[in-house]
């Protein structure tokens, strides 16, 4: 939102749970954010709740984001009556969208609850692909890729010696990071166990989730417990950039992404990456991302590439073409165009 010109769009975000840090920094950058409170995904009193939110702001248009706010959101902005309803698909998978496996009911009512608004924007062209599988007619669908701020995620030596040094690292100690939502589906088991197969080798994870009890008894089982970290700055842990800069590799072992967000913020980092699955990556030529190299799942062969990327020694890469091309302002100017598309449509019925 920072990019989106408050001249040509005024915001407010609503959260239906958990607003936590992300929407302490929207508040911190100057937009409204309001919790609905929700209880759960059969809370069918968010909707009246959120119809009221939405008409006392007197919307133009309605974004939805995540499967839970599309469904619930798509409605309540019909019955609030607002000309405009878009929304962004972020995680359908091959098999599961947001941890849901992919049934017939999950299906079903997204496709109904889909038709409720403009389009779809799809946040990479394997989901855009997904869509059209699912049964979403192409024409509803635009291409709106994730970005980031590279600036923010740009390599600091001296960010990296203070990261460090926090973390009880030494200068020649050999550091791996993973970052995300620490969820079955990540699979940062397998990255604990590759991690431990390397002797002298640190993992750092960033993120928060359930898993992360089991993934620090996964590494006191493989004698691993004090080579590997897992910490987020909601505890009071370094950042993303912080942990990047500290790090000598990026390993994401999803097998299934819709995106990939936090391969290219290590690019941005000039780390070199291994990945499972990053359509980001994927979706462009190769020569935009020489850096990003496929690994398969197999804990061994994880293992395998780690322990050569070690031997081949700490470097930091030139920032590829790839970070370029999904900056955050690019984005920013395709999501106006998919509002103003919204808008015009809207306007002529």
């Amino acid at each position: 939102m920072r990019y989106l010109p408050v001249e040509e769009a005024e915001c407010h975000v609503v959260t239906l749970t958990n607003p936590g840090v992300v929407a302490e920094g929207i508040r911190a950058d100057g937009t409204g954010v309001t919790h609905l409170g929700m209880r759960g995904n059969r809370d069918l009193g968010a909707v009246p709740r959120l119809v009221r939110v939405i008409r006392a702001g007197g919307f133009d248009l309605v974004h939805t984001h995540l499967y839970r706010a599309c469904v619930y959101g798509r409605i309540a902005a019909r019955l609030a009556g607002v000309p405009a309803v878009v929304a962004t698909e972020h995680s359908l998978g091959d098999s599961q969208i947001e941890g849901r496996p992919l049934s017939a009911g999950t299906r079903a009512l997204y496709r109904v609850t889909e038709r409720m608004g403009a389009g779809t924007a799809a946040v990479s062209a394997t989901v855009a692909q997904r869509l059209r599988d699912w049964g979403v007619a192409e024409d509803r669908i635009r291409l709106v890729p994730n970005g980031i701020e590279p600036a923010r995620f740009r390599h600091d030596p001296a960010v990296r010696a203070a990261v460090r040094e926090r973390l009880g690292l030494s200068p020649a100690d050999y550091a791996v990071a993973g970052v995300g939502r620490l969820v079955p589906a990540k699979r940062f088991d397998l990255l604990v166990r590759a991690a431990a197969a390397n002797p002298g080798t640190f993992l750092l994870l960033a993120g928060t989730g359930p898993e992360r009890g089991n993934l620090l008894r996964l590494a006191a089982d493989l004698g691993a417990a004090d080579r590997v970290a897992v910490m987020s700055s909601e505890d009071g842990g370094p950042d993303v950039p912080g942990v990047l800069a500290a790090a000598d590799l990026f390993v994401s072992p999803s097998p299934e992404e819709a995106f990939g967000l936090a391969v290219v913020e290590a690019l941005a980092a000039g780390l070199p990456v291994l990945y499972a699955a990053c359509p980001a990556i994927e979706d462009l030529p190769p020569c935009d991302a020489p850096g990003a190299s496929r690994v398969g799942g197999d804990p061994g062969k994880l293992a395998a590439a780690i322990g050569r990327q070690r031997r081949a020694g700490p470097v930091r890469l030139a920032v590829p073409a790839a970070v370029e091309h999904y900056h955050i302002a690019h984005t920013a100017d395709r999501v106006l165009a998919l509002y103003a598309s919204a808008l015009a449509s809207a306007r002529k019925k």
